[in-house]
């Protein structure tokens, strides 16, 4: 047998494809969940779901995607493996975005038109709590440990710390005006919370619960009031990083310094983001253009743009 060389071994690693996974966009104005696969980077099926998808996200064993269907206040089930609408849950009014429970038992959701969190048993579909945040609740996240949640309220400005065994508000922060999106570091000891008209992110100690520093946003060329802060995504690398709304830019920043590495011009107004799961990418979903950026953060450029349905929102990669 031939013996491989070092070379060919190495253009062998250039050629070999991404590790396969799919990449599940909602897109809101279409009722549907894009499905994009990881190694082609283009679409392979329309999932029709309720009305007005928005927040997504994986079951724990990676088998369900649950997708939060606003105009019809429901949580859709899709499986993944038959790519279809499989169950629906109770969410209360007006669901945007939610996290699942890391003991995989539970939905937190954002009611925005109540000025609740709705606690979702998913077993039983049944709504086991309610918790009074502030006005007008969108980001939600949970700590690594289950232990806590935080919910952002866009009108009222503030990072509520919920108890997630009791259900009680244990603490508020104040934070920059119109927060959006929530996100806890890796290692569970800070929550980061966009602010979408501050165009900034404020990064709050989970035991202070302060701010401990606030990251601020400024593209040459953009004009300040387009740089609204919005979804975000933690690496385990030390990265993080920021979608930034019609600046049509992602950030990346250093975890510990909080000093913005670079921005990646993505397409118009991106929403969210996700990594994929070894962190070599990572996809915006454009709300104004209708696609999916695709970004290599090893190469650290866009790499193509994808066309999905009519204002993608959220997005998520699963394997």
């Amino acid at each position: 047998m031939q013996a491989v060389t070092p070379l060919v071994f190495a253009l062998a690693l250039l050629a070999a494809p991404a590790a396969a996974e799919t990449v599940y966009v909602s897109n809101e104005q279409d009722n549907t969940i894009s499905a994009i696969d990881g190694e082609t980077l283009s679409v392979t099926a329309t999932i029709p779901v309720g009305r007005r998808p928005r927040g997504i996200a994986l079951s724990p064993d990676k088998r369900r995607l649950f997708v939060a269907v606003g105009d019809d206040n429901r949580i859709d089930v899709v499986d993944l493996a038959s790519r279809k609408v499989v169950d629906a849950l109770p969410s209360g009014e007006d669901p945007e975005l939610f996290v699942v429970h890391p003991d995989g038992k539970r939905l937190f959701v954002a009611n925005e038109n109540d000025s609740l969190v709705s606690v979702l048993e998913i077993e039983s579909k049944k709504v086991i709590g309610e918790i009074q945040v502030g006005v007008e609740p969108e980001g939600m996240a949970v700590s690594p440990d289950g232990q806590l949640v935080v919910c952002t309220s866009e009108t009222t400005s503030m990072a509520h710390f919920v108890d997630a065994s009791t259900y009680e508000v244990v603490d508020n922060v104040l934070v920059d005006t119109r927060p959006r999106a929530a996100a806890f570091t890796p290692d569970g000891k800070q929550v980061w919370v966009s602010s979408e008209l501050r165009g900034t992110v404020s990064v709050i100690g989970v035991q202070s619960r302060a701010i401990d520093a606030i990251v601020e946003f400024a593209i040459p060329g953009v004009p300040r009031e387009l740089v609204q802060a919005v979804g975000i995504a933690h690496g385990h690398d030390g990265r993080a990083y920021v979608a930034l709304g019609p600046a049509n830019r992602v950030a990346e920043v250093d975890n510990k310094s909080l000093k913005i590495l670079r921005y990646y011009l993505v397409g118009q107004r991106v929403w969210h983001i996700a990594l994929s799961a070894d962190e070599k990418r990572l996809y915006a979903a454009n709300g104004g253009s209708g696609d999916v950026t695709v970004i290599d953060l090893e190469r650290r450029e866009p790499v193509k743009s994808i066309a999905v349905g009519r204002s993608p929102w959220g997005v998520v990669t699963a394997p």
